[in-house]
């Protein structure tokens, strides 16, 4: 295993609180977008994860108001129109496997969402497994609108199971912004919350989660992304294994002494 307290990202901010790490995009007087580099590091950073025994919550925090901008405009657009064939489907490899390395990491990631999250920005909210946001939110997959299609980094496989066919449709073929009303009223954010109450409404939340079992979780994240392709037949028998699994951890066994005695059970994770 292998421990991220000590890591020091060239092209975004990483901080550990607990065992919660934070991040958030740099060059906030550009609304945060996102660079060749930064794709690439924070891919790098997320498949790091799996092996990380020091990290059980991942929290993705604004910076100075705003989520993300999306790809550079001068950083990645104008270079994606000089590339090749066989450049353009290297770089769009390289952002649809950080979608893949926040999938597969292990961990539960949440996105606390204020001001723009859009293009890149609003898949990485789309790719966690939950989301805060503020009143002034807007999320945009703003791919249509630069001339490209709305499936992008798996937009067209996921969007629709988080808020449905017709409105995931509406927003990749218009590229309009979702209001947090309507992300929240669609399902898209768990809650929203004011902005002078966000990253400690998010910190909490990251907290109650990494004070549970947490390979358990790493369970429930595996499931919950593996049986979106399985029959109801199949994805009971995996769970069933799942569970059967984490009946032999240490975490289970002291949650029913901790009820045994009257007590509130202290997880360690394994």
């Amino acid at each position: 295993m292998s421990d991220m307290s000590g890591l020091q990202p060239e092209h975004f901010h990483w901080q550990m609180e607990g065992s919660v790490a934070t991040i958030r995009l740099a060059r906030p007087e550009r609304k945060n977008p996102l660079t060749f580099e930064s794709y690439a590091e924070l891919r790098d950073t997320f498949r790091a994860l799996v092996y990380a025994d020091d990290v059980d919550v991942v929290l993705f925090l604004p910076n100075e108001g705003n989520f993300c901008s999306g790809g550079d405009v001068h950083d990645i657009i104008g270079p994606l129109t000089k590339m090749d064939m066989k450049g353009l489907l290297n770089f769009t490899r390289m952002t649809g496997d950080l979608v893949k390395a926040m999938l597969g990491c292990g961990k539960p990631v949440i996105s606390a969402v204020d001001g723009v999250a859009v293009g890149a920005g609003a898949i990485i909210t789309m790719a966690s497994d939950m989301r805060l946001a503020t009143p002034e939110a807007k999320t945009a997959f703003l791919f249509t609108r630069v001339g490209l299609a709305g499936c992008d980094m798996g937009a067209c496989a996921m969007l629709p199971r988080i808020i449905g066919q017709g409105r995931a449709a509406e927003l990749l073929y218009t590229g309009r912004a979702m209001t947090a009303e309507e992300g929240e009223r669609w399902g898209y954010f768990n809650r929203l919350v004011a902005a002078k109450d966000l990253e400690t409404e998010a910190l909490a939340l990251a907290a109650r989660i990494a004070a549970g079992p947490n390979f358990a979780h790493s369970i429930t994240k595996t499931q919950l992304n593996h049986e979106w392709s399985m029959s109801p037949e199949q994805a009971i028998e995996a769970e069933a294994q799942a569970q059967a699994i984490c009946m032999q951890t240490q975490d289970f066994h002291r949650a029913y002494e901790a009820f045994v005695a009257k007590e509130k059970p202290v997880f360690e994770g394994n």
